[in-house]
């Protein structure tokens, strides 16, 4: 399956050269499987560079044996394991959610408009006593997040760690190359968004569905493709009425749109 992956990315990558095609530009089940094969091949270069040296390739298959969440790429897991491992990575990123409303909700003070500030103080409590927010609630604020003090640029270090940790990144970098990090993945979300609206939801499979939802901040790992299915049209519709400057809303969202949606928040 992976080799067959490497193939179709590189029958991809050609046409895109041959066209001149940018990214932004595929259909989106290219878009994804390009996305999905970088980070495949991320896992196994580290696997490459660790069996280098001499006899390290036993080492590298007992490792493998005893930690196949951190070092297997997900075409050699089981499909228990699948399940097990992405309810353990959605659970890491879980736990920065309450530190991303605190931080929220402490700068408040600092946005100007009386308006921005009532919005997003009225949506930091519907959050934190379980309600799911409206679309309306979450686009009142694009304002609010494409300056100071919520804008891309304009978010403090630690902050930036823990949005790193809600969308599954490495926190140990530095801020400028951890805000990088995060304005290239919410970007590429933003051009998936942009491509699966010009598709329509109604035309991806389950599994391409609860693999969307999954991405995008829910646990769809026990939620009904239906309801992933709603979520979803929620999700295109925000991402769709953003504009570049805005993508900290959108970046945000994973945390806003995630967090109580039928309960996940348990």
């Amino acid at each position: 399956m992976l080799w067959a992956d490497a193939k179709k990315a590189r029958r991809i990558k050609t046409n895109m050269w041959n066209h001149n095609i940018e990214f932004h530009q595929l259909p989106y089940r290219e878009m994804e499987h390009l996305r999905q094969f970088r980070q495949d091949v991320t896992k196994c270069l580290f696997l490459g560079i660790i069996s280098i040296p001499p006899f390290a390739n036993y080492l590298v298959f007992l490792l493998m044996y005893l930690f196949p969440r951190q070092l297997l790429i997900r075409h050699f897991w089981t499909p228990k394991q699948q399940t097990d491992f992405l309810d353990i990575y959605h659970a890491f990123r879980k736990q920065s959610h309450p530190e991303i409303i605190s931080y929220l909700e402490k700068v408040i003070p600092l946005i100007s408009d009386t308006g921005l500030r009532w919005h997003l103080t009225d949506l930091c409590t519907k959050i934190q006593h379980g309600f799911h927010p409206a679309i309306r609630d979450i686009l009142a604020l694009r304002e609010c997040f494409s300056n100071h003090p919520l804008g891309m640029n304009q978010l403090q270090a630690f902050h930036v760690k823990a949005l790193s940790r809600a969308m599954l990144l490495t926190p140990y970098l530095p801020p400028p190359l951890l805000r990088h990090r995060l304005k290239t993945h919410t970007t590429v979300i933003h051009q998936l968004d942009q491509a699966l609206a010009k598709l329509g939801i109604g035309q991806l499979t389950a599994e391409e569905v609860k693999s969307a939802c999954y991405l995008r901040g829910l646990n769809s790992t026990h939620i009904g493709e239906d309801r992933c299915r709603t979520w979803l049209g929620e999700w295109l519709q925000i991402s769709c009425s953003l504009k570049e400057a805005e993508l900290s809303l959108l970046l945000h969202n994973v945390v806003l749109l995630s967090t109580n949606y039928l309960g996940t928040r348990r």
